[in-house]
């Protein structure tokens, strides 16, 4: 059945705009439905065959020329098997300045996942990270995904990242308490009371950090990195693996950088209110994953007194779907 038979053609959508996963949300009756697309491509030689066996597999794929390229889910898989690195439309949380593919190649992993079926101006939420070095490139980054959107016939809409957690996660306290998304361009934090934004901020060091400061000290393809990560890489062990205990080290550092954030934010902002109650944390993004996190996580935490009280730090039920299902809870709510 294809998408808009299943929700009617009408419903507003969420996307995650992600450095390393671009998901999409959408409500089908009572239930949240996910589908997801790593944003990543590669080329490869042009050949009949590989353009007939890739279409007959259903991969994402376009012909340029003598080249094929291989987009979303498949690309990493391509990659590893040519040792070769995948290219990335978005670095450090926005569209990536040096690579010259790189709006084109973010409609195109978009487009797969909303469908070839018009857009009809259906409302989209996608989210964006919160603003650096004054916000040049946020802007640019923002306005170009809209244009994208646009194009293909949807009216879209930004939402602050961590504010996209709060609203997915924290429904149980009224929309109170910090949404954190710990992704592979950046670490995006909100604060929010009852639903209103009061402090946010983004941190440099997150996934592909962790990915790159390890393969420098390996001699692996940050790629390779990243599946050993995703594979077999837990958090508060010792490893006889070189790979693994270098990945821990760089993970504390990802952490320690993100509680400094954390910090160093509710130190210095006059916008935080007095709250009658403690608020609760949650914690999402695919950098959350590995076993071991969230623990590690409030361990660090703990060794620094923050300004503010919490009543808990938990990891959100599905960390990679998080902020599109907060996206599209906003989108339903401005319905």
């Amino acid at each position: 059945m294809r998408q808009q038979e299943r929700d009617g053609g009408r419903g507003p959508l969420g996307l995650d705009i992600g450095t390393s996963r671009i998901v999409l949300a959408r409500k089908t009756g009572d239930d949240f439905e996910f589908e997801t697309q790593l944003n990543s491509f590669v080329t490869i030689p042009y050949a009949r065959m590989t353009e007939t066996a890739l279409r007959n597999e259903n991969v994402p794929h376009t012909v340029r020329g003598q080249e094929i390229v291989v987009h979303g889910n498949e690309s990493a898989r391509f990659a590893d098997m040519l040792q070769l690195e995948a290219r990335r439309p978005m670095t450090k949380g926005v569209l990536n300045a040096t690579e010259p593919e790189s709006a084109s190649m973010m409609r195109e992993i978009v487009a797969t996942l909303l469908g070839p079926e018009p857009g009809l101006g259906r409302k989209v939420y996608y989210s964006i990270p919160a603003a650096q070095d004054g916000g040049e490139s946020l802007t640019y980054h923002s306005a170009t995904i809209g244009q994208i959107l646009t194009s293909l016939g949807y009216t879209p809409k930004p939402i602050n990242e961590g504010l996209a957690v709060v609203y997915g996660e924290l429904e149980s306290s009224n929309f109170s308490g910090i949404g954190i998304s710990c992704g592979g361009g950046l670490c995006n934090v909100c604060m929010a009371y009852l639903s209103v934004p009061v402090v946010s901020f983004s941190t440099a060091k997150a996934g592909d950090f962790v990915d790159s400061s390890a393969a420098a000290i390996t001699g692996d393809l940050p790629t390779r990195i990243r599946l050993t990560k995703e594979e077999s890489f837990h958090i508060n062990g010792h490893f006889q693996d070189k790979t693994l205990q270098v990945l821990s080290v760089y993970y504390d550092d990802m952490i320690r950088a993100l509680i400094d954030g954390l910090a160093e934010a509710f130190s210095n902002s006059r916008n935080i209110p007095k709250l009658s109650r403690p608020v609760p944390m949650v914690l999402s993004g695919g950098s959350t994953l590995p076993k071991g996190f969230r623990e590690r996580f409030e361990k660090m935490l703990r060794e620094r007194k923050l300004p503010i009280a919490l009543s808990e730090i938990r990891l959100a039920a599905n960390p990679l779907t998080s902020t599109a299902r907060g996206a599209l809870i906003a989108a339903l709510a401005d319905a």
